[in-house]
């Protein structure tokens, strides 16, 4: 597979073949909707992303086992965690909605950046409450 076949920046990303995840988005869409090139991109870097999510919560069940090999019922388990339906990624007990909505689009700006090429802007930091009046 050449390197413009898929979707990231080096052979170290983890990648999907971006020919077969397009002809996926476009068998999943009725035929009269068309999706920009940009859209299939971030659709092919989310799929991506709930991979390596996937993977890494596999392993740790596979770990958990101490077993050396991800067996289908690790993934399985790992897909019916609390930490993937709420618990360590949706941080709602340890932020405000605010504080969410603002990381949210903070997150929005990186991925945009990096679907432009540009540089991801720091994360800024957050206003100190003792110097509101």
């Amino acid at each position: 597979m050449e390197p413009m076949d898929i979707v990231g920046k080096s052979k170290e990303d983890a990648s999907l073949p971006k020919a077969t995840m397009t002809k996926i988005i476009k068998e999943m869409l009725p035929s009269d909707v068309r999706v920009a090139r940009d859209a299939q991109d971030l659709l092919i870097e989310c799929c991506v992303e709930f991979i390596n999510l996937i993977s890494s919560e596999s392993n740790e069940v596979c770990n958990r086992e101490d077993k050396r090999t991800i067996a289908p019922e690790h993934v399985l388990k790992a897909l019916e965690q609390d930490s993937l339906k709420g618990g360590k990624w949706s941080n709602g007990a340890e932020m405000t909605e605010e504080e969410a909505v603002a990381e949210q689009q903070r997150m929005f700006a990186e991925a945009r950046a990096r679907m432009n090429g540009g540089a991801v802007a720091p994360k800024q930091p957050d206003p100190d409450p003792s110097l509101e009046s």
